[in-house]
C-alpha cells in the first residue's frame, strides 16, 4: 500500500480530514493512488507532466489561468490524449500576465472555475507521478485550491525536472570547484535548447508540458547509468522542495 495513502488514512482517523465530507471524485483519487508503486523502473512508470499559467507568481493573491498536462507511459509521451483547460481565475488578470500567456479576461471569463476543473484534473492525474519544471510553483497554486476545496493537498508523488537535470549535470560533467560556482540558466527553454527539443509557442501550458515531457525523456534515459533504478531513487533526487 502506498505510504502516501496510508498517511491519509491516518489523517481520516485523527479527524484532520473527514472522509465522509470528501466528494466522490476525491475519494476515487485517493483509492487510485494507493496503487502507486515506488519499486518500478523509472523507464516503466506512469507520469503526468503538467504546467500552469498564472495571473502572477504569488500564491496568496494570484491564481491559475490554465492547466496543460500529458501522460507519459514509461518513455512514451501520449500526445493523443492531452489535458488542457483555460480557467476563469479567482484573481484579476493583469496586463503583464496577459502579455506572457496570451489569455485575455474575456476568454477566461467564459471558462469553468477551478472548483469545477479540479476534480477532472485529479481524475487525469490518476496514479501517475506528477512532473513539472520548477514544479513547486505549480504545486503551490494547485495545493492552495485543493486545500480550499477539499482540505487536503495533491497526494501524487512529484518530481522536478530542474532538480533531475542539476543532479545529472554534477555527475555527467564532473564539475570542478571553479565551474561549479558559475551560475547556470536552468529555465525550461534553455534546457530545451541544450537537449535539442523544439520549442513552439512558449508560455502555453500544454506546449510547455510537452517540452517538459520531452526533457523528462532525455533525463530518464541518462539516469540508469547512475544507478537510479526505481521510482524511490527518482523521488530521492527529484522531489521538489516545499514552496511556502
Amino acid at each position: 500500500m502506498s505510504k502516501l495513502f496510508t498517511g491519509y488514512r491516518k489523517k481520516f482517523f485523527q479527524g484532520a480530514v473527514k472522509k465522509q465530507d470528501l466528494p466522490p471524485s476525491v475519494l476515487k483519487h485517493l483509492s487510485v493512488i494507493e496503487h502507486i508503486r515506488r519499486d518500478v523502473d523509472p523507464r516503466e512508470a506512469v507520469y503526468v507532466v503538467f504546467d500552469t499559467e498564472l495571473t502572477g507568481l504569488n500564491p496568496k493573491k494570484d491564481s491559475i489561468v490554465s492547466i496543460g498536462a500529458l501522460k507519459v507511459f514509461g518513455t512514451r509521451i501520449d500526445i493523443g490524449n492531452p489535458y488542457y483547460r483555460v480557467v476563469e481565475p479567482r484573481s484579476l488578470l493583469t496586463k503583464q500576465s496577459v502579455v506572457i500567456h496570451g489569455i485575455t479576461p474575456s476568454e477566461a471569463s467564459v471558462c469553468p472555475t477551478i472548483d469545477v476543473l479540479m476534480p477532472e484534473f485529479l481524475d487525469f492525474c490518476g496514479n501517475g507521478i506528477v512532473v513539472g519544471h520548477f514544479v513547486s510553483i505549480d504545486l503551490a497554486f494547485l495545493n492552495k485550491e485543493m486545500t480550499r476545496l477539499f482540505g487536503l493537498t495533491l497526494q501524487n508523488p512529484s518530481v522536478d525536472t530542474c532538480l533531475l537535470y542539476q543532479w545529472l549535470r554534477k555527475r555527467e560533467e564532473n564539475i570542478c570547484a571553479f565551474h561549479g560556482g558559475i551560475k547556470e540558466n536552468v529555465d525550461l527553454m534553455t534546457l530545451a535548447q541544450k537537449y535539442s527539443i523544439p520549442v513552439f509557442d512558449a508560455h502555453n501550458a500544454l506546449n510547455d508540458a510537452f517540452i517538459t515531457a520531452q526533457l523528462l525523456q532525455r533525463l530518464i534515459a541518462n539516469l540508469h547509468s547512475f544507478n537510479i533504478n526505481t521510482i524511490e531513487d527518482l523521488l530521492r533526487i527529484g522531489k521538489p522542495r516545499k514552496k511556502e
